[in-house]
């Protein structure tokens, strides 16, 4: 099949030039999901913003990111990739000067929002560019090349968070993003073929539906970390989400030609692919939630020292990435799922030992390091185990399932350990109780996350589905009815 190694009539170097500059927009839109956390202390202050609204601050991203990302899949196949792609990087780099200026807390909100559905045109439209320019072994390296930004631009984003801080001050945080996205803008035209959309009605109000489901059970899970599980403001968002997914259902059965489709989601890549990413996610940044407010409240470390402390777990996540995407192609998925929960069960539990008189170097650096080597691969099982088993028509779609997940894995995450350990971080509190209630609950649920990955990842090599040998079965997909 080695006619696949060569798109047709592109040049064969052409195809990098192509990841480079999708994976730059890609690392911007990554880092933003953690750039704001080291600076959430100088923001609050500058602002004069309370924990709510802080939290808002990291969540509005994720949840305009995470709830919009499958209409992005679906424009980009419907409106072709390079449209979707443009539209969406124009609207996150406009966004990022809004945040930049902002002179209050709603302005700054506002602007996340705005940054994330950006962020939502241009993630699914990017990787659908990917898996059509890349086939057989080179789309397996370009994908692990793809997955790795997951995890490096979040670590890298608290430490760029640390230094803007640190020095220009947090609102450079978000210009950064602005000569990047200009140029990255200008360069696509150029570098990214223009492909053909395909005629199909868009699916807006299943969109629509999903996405303010999802908006409701992130709320939720916020709320939860202020009112307890039980106040009626968490529990009423709770169940108005679960009323609305069960609508989405229902919408999705009825239209001519769904958001996603049954089939697809009910495929068990797809279904594992979304459980490694949810859990991996939530993980990694519950992770660095918890850390970056133990080393700033409770040991008193400054926003640069914190993103130093960071760098390390960024080079581990990269490293892990690279490693797993090299052992999928050799053992399989499955070992390699199994094996990356196990690390971070260590990492956290060796980080659950902190105490205010250990050295960091003794037990919040070595787990931070172990956790993050297991969560790189993490991230390469869940797309390249779904991503392969897909047929291509589908790709868009797929891609903005798993990224949903992403996104909504990370709020959940940060949500969640945040509620457990809501003693460690009231002010003035004293002692790691709190912060060693969260990390135990990571040990735990990557432990059971592995136990779960060894009967639900499908066993087996992706290789093969790589190669090409799933680009006959996309021709029966116009014959909605």
């Amino acid at each position: 099949m080695s006619h696949h190694d060569m798109p047709g009539g592109r040049p064969k170097g052409g195809g990098w030039a192509v990841l480079v500059l999708l994976c730059l927009a890609q690392f911007m839109l990554i880092v933003d999901i953690t750039v704001v956390q080291v600076a959430l202390p100088s923001i609050g202050t500058d602002l004069a913003l309370g924990r709510e609204a802080l939290t808002w601050v990291v969540t509005a991203y994720t949840l305009c990111f995470g709830g919009l990302m499958v209409l992005g899949g679906r424009l980009a196949d419907v409106l072709g990739a390079r449209r979707t792609l443009l539209a969406g990087l124009g609207l996150f780099t406009a966004a990022s000067l809004v945040c930049g200026l902002a002179g209050s807390g709603t302005a700054l909100v506002a602007g996340r929002a705005l940054q994330g559905v950006g962020a939502a045109l241009l993630s699914p439209a990017a990787l659908a560019v990917i898996i059509d320019t890349f086939h057989g072994e080179r789309r397996a390296r370009a994908l692990g090349v793809w997955a790795a930004i997951g995890g490096t631009g979040a670590a890298l984003g608290v430490l760029v968070g640390g230094l803007l801080t640190a020095g220009p001050g947090w609102a450079w945080a978000f210009f950064v993003n602005v000569p990047i996205g200009l140029a990255v803008l200008a360069a696509v035209p150029a570098v990214v073929p223009a492909a053909a959309g395909r005629r199909e009605p868009v699916d807006v109000p299943g969109a629509l539906v999903v996405t303010l489901a999802t908006a409701l059970l992130i709320y939720g899970v916020v709320a939860a970390g202020d009112a307890g599980w039980a106040a009626a403001g968490t529990v009423l968002p709770l169940a108005g989400a679960v009323l609305l997914y069960v609508l989405f259902v229902v919408v999705e059965r009825s239209v001519r030609s769904p958001l996603m489709r049954a089939g697809t989601l009910a495929r068990r890549p797809v279904i594992s692919g979304t459980f490694v990413m949810l859990v991996a996610t939530g993980l990694m940044l519950g992770l660095f939630f918890l850390s970056t407010l133990y080393l700033q409240h409770e040991l008193g470390f400054s926003a640069l020292e914190t993103g130093l402390i960071f760098l390390p777990a960024a080079v581990a996540i990269t490293a892990g990435a690279q490693l797993g995407g090299r052992l999928i192609g050799r053992v399989g998925g499955r070992p390699v799922a199994v094996a990356a929960f196990v690390l971070t069960a260590a990492g956290a539990a060796l980080m659950a030992r902190v105490s205010p008189d250990a050295g960091v170097c003794t037990t919040l650096l070595p787990g931070f390091v172990l956790a993050s080597l297991g969560i790189g691969p993490a991230f390469v099982t869940a797309t390249t185990t779904t991503m392969a088993n897909i047929p291509p028509g589908e790709n868009g779609v797929a891609s903005g399932v798993i990224n949903t997940f992403h996104e909504l894995g990370g709020s959940i995450g940060v949500a969640v350990v945040s509620t457990v350990a809501a003693d460690g971080l009231a002010p003035g509190a004293a002692g790691a109780g709190g912060f060693v209630a969260g990390f135990t609950l990571c040990a735990v649920v990557a432990g059971v996350a592995g136990a779960v990955a060894l009967g639900l990842v499908p066993g087996g090599r992706p290789a093969a589905a790589f190669v090409g040998h799933g680009h006959g079965h996309g021709h029966g997909h116009g014959h909605g009815g």
